[in-house]
């Protein structure tokens, strides 16, 4: 009878059979994986990443990471690739096929035709006597002891080992570029990282729609007109420059205080200095100013400039947090 324990035992069992065989990876690496990480890196041409099976899942992966981190490369089938499609490959790309036996069928035929090609072959393989290794530039041995599924059959590990490998290739090829947040960014722009990296102040802003009161404006006027705008909040202005704002607290606490307003004007009741940003800062700064104050609104300026409010309610909408 399955039990509950029985299913977690399997589970930590795989969990752990498979960080072995990436543990051991480290005791793999040797100069090919270098002297293959600088041939990449100083390639004129593209990555070109095949395998066949399961093998060419972890392949799409691996291009996935490369493109997104600045090294342009394709994914071939290894099938597809002796039927038409190795046209794909130009003279000046580098190669790297994935294969766990190094033996198939596919490969045989592949790798002699990339080698009369001329291209530098790189091999991820767990098999360093195959066919594959021995006809490879360059070997990135993912040797595994037998794979995590009770009859050794299903990839498991070896595939797990190959993804790491191809993580590895990845991190330090970024590190080669100096590749940094702002380029990740450039290759994700539709994504939060991008917006909190790509998207500034003025991408966003509303400035149609800016809440303006002057110093000697009526309560009444100031009242319509953060009521009008519906930001929570206007700006106090004077010769185009902020000198204060009123929020909508402000309001409530001036109706508690006092029996009557008529006497008051907005420099009355004003908070001056408060919190702005420039039009041309980033939104994730601005979203740090109001977490750091604990306040929704914040007054953008353009030099001195005004030229709206920024609402957390705008940010939030752009998915950034």
């Amino acid at each position: 009878m399955i039990t509950k324990d029985n299913i977690l035992a399997t589970a930590k069992q795989t969990i752990l059979s498979e960080s072995k065989s990436i543990a051991k990876l480290i005791d793999f690496l040797t100069d090919d994986f270098a002297k293959a990480t600088e041939i990449i890196f100083n390639s004129r041409g593209r990555l070109i990443v095949t395998g066949i099976g399961k093998s060419a899942i972890i392949a799409q992966k691996i291009v996935a990471s490369m493109n997104s981190t600045g090294t342009p490369s394709m994914f071939l089938h290894a099938s597809e690739a002796i039927h038409g499609d190795l046209g794909m490959v130009q003279p000046e790309d580098v190669v790297i096929c994935i294969s766990k036996s190094g033996n198939s069928p596919e490969i045989k035929v592949l790798v002699p035709i990339l080698k009369r090609f001329g291209n530098t072959l790189i091999a991820i393989t767990g098999n360093m006597t195959s066919f594959l290794a021995k006809g490879s530039d360059y070997v990135l041995n993912t040797t595994i002891d037998a794979e995590a599924c009770p009859i050794n059959l299903a990839p498991t590990n070896s595939t797990t080992a190959q993804l790491v490998m191809g993580d590895a290739l990845t991190v330090c090829l970024m590190e080669m570029r100096g590749f940094k947040s702002e380029d990740f960014a450039k290759y994700h722009p539709g994504g939060a990282l991008g917006k909190k990296l790509l998207l500034r102040v003025g991408d966003m802003l509303d400035q149609t729609h800016k809440p303006t009161v002057s110093p000697d404006s009526s309560i009444k006027k100031v009242i319509f007109e953060i009521s009008e705008k519906r930001l929570g909040v206007t700006a106090v202005v004077e010769n185009n420059k902020v000198i204060g704002i009123i929020t909508d607290g402000d309001i409530r606490r001036m109706l508690n205080d006092r029996d009557t307003f008529v006497d008051l004007t907005a420099k009355d009741i004003m908070t001056k200095n408060p919190k702005m940003i420039q039009l041309t800062d980033m939104v994730v700064d601005a979203l740090n100013i109001l977490e750091d104050f604990s306040i929704t609104q914040l007054v953008v300026i353009d030099q001195d400039e005004y030229k709206g409010v920024l609402h957390l309610h705008d940010i939030l909408k752009e998915g950034i947090v």
